[in-house]
């Protein structure tokens, strides 16, 4: 790692997301991964989805390898200001138009599911009573 142990906000380190230019914050480090997008196993779209946030689940979800690890020290340029990370907002769930079928498809519905069954077992047992020798 760099001796100056440099300090970066979130959005600096957030503009440098193309191919190109591309800085990864990955447990509070700030790593400048340009040099190896050619050569990262899983190419170049993935380190650039991890730009612009805090990539250290993406990093860690991967399971990566030991080696891997340690290459990543050659492209540590310094630390991530943690006050400058944005927090993580909170998952909502995606607003949807609420169902409210039609009362009587509804009762229609719950009729069929209890005849069908019923009818099925009458046309087995009417078959099975005319089929019958004697």
């Amino acid at each position: 790692m760099a001796t100056d142990h440099k300090i970066y906000g979130f959005e600096e380190v957030a503009k440098h997301n193309a191919t190109k230019d591309c800085w990864l914050i990955i447990s509070g480090k700030v790593y400048d991964v340009t040099p190896f997008m050619d050569e990262h196993p899983g190419g170049d779209e993935v380190l650039l989805a991890a730009t612009g946030k805090d990539a250290t689940n993406d990093f860690e979800d991967v399971g990566h390898s030991n080696s891997a690890r340690e290459m990543m020290a050659k492209y540590c340029i310094g630390e991530i200001d943690a006050a400058t990370v944005p927090a993580k907002r909170a998952y909502i769930a995606p607003q949807q138009a609420s169902y409210n079928p039609d009362k009587s498809s509804d009762f229609l519905i719950k009729m069929l599911q209890f005849l069908v069954p019923i009818l099925i077992l009458g046309l087995a047992f009417a078959v099975r009573h005319f089929t019958k020798v004697d």
